[in-house]
């Protein structure tokens, strides 16, 4: 274990930690642009977590059996994947 732990060590040791030069008004813009996006992408799960549940009901109603667990898996994954962006993003850059 501490020959695993001495690599780690000598192999981190030269990573080089860059400085932020970018202007402050072209970090302000992408900041707005990247809010925009995330809540576009947050509003869209939303909105396919209802599609979803309403041709869940729909289908339920006609007593037809379809694949919707499935696509409520992928819609929920999404969702997933556009709120956990933003930290991971966040963690392997700072």
């Amino acid at each position: 274990m501490s020959l695993l732990l001495e690599a780690t060590n000598v192999l981190a040791a030269g990573v080089p930690q860059p400085v932020s030069n970018a202007p402050g008004e072209l970090t302000s813009k992408v900041n707005t642009v990247l809010g925009i996006a995330a809540w576009a992408g947050t509003a869209a799960g939303v909105l396919g977590v209802l599609i979803t549940g309403t041709m869940m009901a729909v289908s339920l109603k006609r007593g037809e059996s379809s694949e919707h667990m499935s696509r409520l898996g992928m819609v929920l994954g999404g969702c997933v994947l556009v709120a956990t962006a933003g930290p991971l993003v966040g963690f392997v850059f700072n």
